[in-house]
């Protein structure tokens, strides 16, 4: 949302967690906007759903029914109008400004923009069509224009620079007092300080990224939509349902019968990479699926990304930042890239080590399966044979025990336990987006919090990975209506009637989004710009609410095996716990390869770059292991490219790691991973409190000290020194 979005440290990202938007012709330069007039009267609201009030229960939904694509440009021409309507009239105010008239009615303003920009995130993200791409494309960039015109207007500025030169005689309390500076701090971030020529030069930038953010999503999203044809034979040692869900894929593809299709998509291409014996099929999957954006022809993404690159250098350098790292990371917990760089780097040479040990580990079952070299595409099924080996432990023994809809209610459990969250299914009462969207009533000592809509399975047309969405969050300022939020993933969609079971990583990933969930229906705020959190903090509690899977509680109550229905036993659970650090060399390694390859690139002064040859080079650099590929190469690097958000950013998953270890340690010390006095401590001081108070401080408080990195070296299995 825009008022989250300017405090996050960019303009750019006016829907926040709902994808990009941008457009073919920019919209009007910010530079008019110091010579405007006051806007006129506003008109009457068009008859147009969008621009509706949302009706119904829990303070209204999204009337997801009722939405038309045709819908769009009018609503969204509509509520931008309405939206500088509002801005221009605190800009205008002839009184002196106050905390009250400037600063308060800034959040208060854009309100019907956020909503129609939240349902235009879901169709571009969970609905997209060759008709949302060609809007997104158009939009995006006029997006960009309207946040800009906010940002960029001296007028408004100098009313805010006014109270903050003033603060310490505004009687403001500490939550006021922070939002005004941060409101300041943001503005003059994202260019209030530069002159008219500067600011259109800088809008320009914006409005260009936009619409290469939109353009890249397209195409990376066209690649996701291809798939591998394979015939049985070629399927040999694919899990039974993962060979069902292709069957489907192939059957809707029109493909003669007994034929499957393996989509494009992580979901679809790590089992065929663990458990495929045609080692042809394993090459030809992984080809497809790590070339993404990356084959020469019309999806490839490559100079897209040496544009954006680019024009992010020079708007780093237009804004006074020496690259655009040290530009997006001034509104982090790490606050420079030295800080984030020494963690990484502290973390890399063990993880190679590691990983080179356990690729060693792998060349006794490589030699066994024929494999005289072992390729990227060999390294999941020699490691699921290692597995096997060391620890008896097979993913196939595990996933009869973890099907979908028992992990749902084990999550929802572990919220109850914890935070006194309870969810009551009430799919069918409210409108959804998909078919396959359920929902549920969220409900805390009784009173509503929330509505959780839940977007489980992967299709054509929505983007790969798994996210979380909200629609609405509360504030005191703007109204106490519960949270609409959602959680979307992309696990394979089986044959009606059969039973969806999951990998443990997946079953890792779904506890995980839920986090993210649970932190914004806890969210208790007074102004709405506090809801969310800073790019390193945000990971932080869905990375810690993937903790509570393997507790004994949930396994006990919810891994129940599909067939006997029995609950995993405890030679399994013990198995689980002591290949507890397997891989870990593995999966360090992929990632952050990914996390330095990124932050390396936006530390580039001058931007130019050849995006193939500078992640070939520094993955040399670095020293990564020929045996292994980037978890996110470049070409299909979405966190980085299709907006602003993770730019320079995807360090964040380990830096919030390293507090996600350290606070499940303080549970560990209890005996309790459902310590009540515990988790009410984590709710109060880091989850409820949203951006609300200083992120790094509230985490002292809740633990007594810094984060400290020995817990997830130790968690990691990697030497603490």
């Amino acid at each position: 949302m825009l008022k989250s979005a300017l405090l996050a440290g960019s303009s750019l990202l006016l829907l926040a967690g709902c994808a990009t938007v941008p457009a073919a012709e920019p919209a009007a330069t910010p530079s008019a906007v110091a010579d405007a007039a006051p806007v006129a009267a506003a008109p009457a609201v068009p008859d147009n759903v969008l621009l509706a009030e949302w009706t119904g229960p829990y303070g209204g939904v999204v009337p997801w029914d009722k939405v038309k694509v045709s819908d769009f440009p009018e609503a969204l021409t509509f509520a931008i109008d309405e939206q500088r309507r509002e801005y221009r009239a605190i800009a205008d105010n002839p009184e002196a400004p106050t905390f009250a008239n400037t600063v308060e009615a800034m959040q208060k303003a854009g309100e019907r923009l956020d909503r129609v920009t939240s349902v235009f995130g879901v169709y571009t993200d969970n609905l997209s069509t060759p008709e949302i791409q060609a809007l997104d494309k158009e939009w995006s960039p006029k997006l960009s224009a309207a946040g800009d015109e906010i940002t960029l207007d001296p007028k408004l500025f100098a009313r805010i620079e006014t109270l903050y030169n003033n603060r310490a005689g505004l009687g403001l309390d500490a939550v006021q007092d922070r939002l005004l500076t941060r409101t300041y701090e943001s503005f003059v971030r994202n260019g209030a300080k530069l002159d008219a020529t500067q600011k259109q030069q800088l809008s320009g930038y914006n409005q260009q990224l936009a619409s290469l953010f939109s353009e890249f999503n397209a195409k990376l999203l066209a690649d996701e939509g291809t798939f591998i044809q394979a015939t049985e034979a070629e399927m040999a040692g694919v899990p039974a349902d993962i060979k069902a869900a292709a069957a489907s894929v192939a059957k809707d593809k029109g493909l003669p019968a007994g034929t499957y299709a393996i989509r494009n998509t992580r979901s679809a291409f790590e089992p065929v990479q663990t458990f495929g014996t045609n080692r042809a099929l394993r090459e030809k999957v992984w080809t497809a699926f790590v070339n993404r954006g990356d084959n020469g022809n019309a999806n490839d993404t490559n100079g897209l990304i040496s544009q954006i690159v680019k024009l992010r250098a020079d708007r780093a350098k237009l804004l006074g930042f020496p690259t655009h790292a040290h530009w997006r990371m001034q509104d982090t917990m790490a606050k420079k890239p030295d800080r984030a760089m020494d963690l990484m780097m502290r973390v890399w040479p063990a993880a190679v080590a590691r990983a080179k040990e356990e690729i060693a580990d792998m060349r006794p079952f490589a030699r066994a399966a024929g494999i005289r070299t072992i390729e990227p595409w060999d390294t999941r099924f020699l490691n699921e044979k290692v597995r096997k080996a060391k620890y008896d432990l097979s993913e196939e023994e595990i996933k009869p025990y973890f099907q979908l809809d028992n992990l749902v209610q084990g999550m929802f459990y572990s919220a109850g336990r914890l935070y006194d969250l309870q969810f009551k299914e009430n799919t069918g009462s409210v409108p959804v987006f998909h078919p396959d969207v359920r929902t549920f009533e969220v409900t805390r000592l009784g009173k509503p919090v929330g509505l959780f809509y839940l977007d489980t399975y992967g299709r054509e047309g929505k983007r790969s990975g798994a996210w979380m969405t909200s629609y609405r969050l509360p504030s005191d300022l703007t109204g106490r209506d519960p949270a609409l939020v959602s959680n979307n993933n992309n696990f394979n969609k089986p044959e009606a009637g059969q039973p969806v079971l999951v990998s443990l990583d997946d079953a890792s990933t779904l506890f995980h989004e839920f986090g993210h969930a649970i932190h914004y229906l806890l969210s208790d705020v007074r102004y709405p710009s506090f809801n969310g959190a800073q790019r390193d903090f945000v990971e932080y509690p869905s990375q810690v609410n993937e903790n509570w899977l393997l507790t004994r509680p949930i396994l006990d109550r919810f891994a129940l095996h599909y067939q006997t229905k029995q609950p995993m036993p405890k030679r399994l659970v013990d198995k689980i716990e002591r290949a507890d650090t397997f891989g870990q060399g593995f999966q360090t390694v992929e990632y952050l390869s990914s996390a330095l390859v990124d932050m390396k690139l936006h530390l580039q002064p001058g931007g130019v770059v050849n995006a193939d040859t500078f992640e070939r080079n520094t993955l040399t650099e670095l020293g990564m292991p020929k045996e292994m590929t980037m978890r996110h190469r470049l070409p299909q690097f979405g966190h980085l490219f299709s907006s602003d958000a993770y730019s320079a950013g995807y360090y964040s998953y380990l830096w919030s790691e390293t507090m996600d270890a350290d606070t499940w340690a303080a549970f560990e010390e209890t005996g309790d991973p459902f310590n009540k006095q515990i988790a009410d401590r984590f709710r109060t001081i880091l989850l409820s409190t949203g951006n609300q108070t200083d992120r790094a401080e509230a985490y002292r408080q809740f633990r007594g000290r810094d984060p400290d990195v020995t817990a997830l070296l130790k968690r990691r299995g990697f030497p603490v020194k």
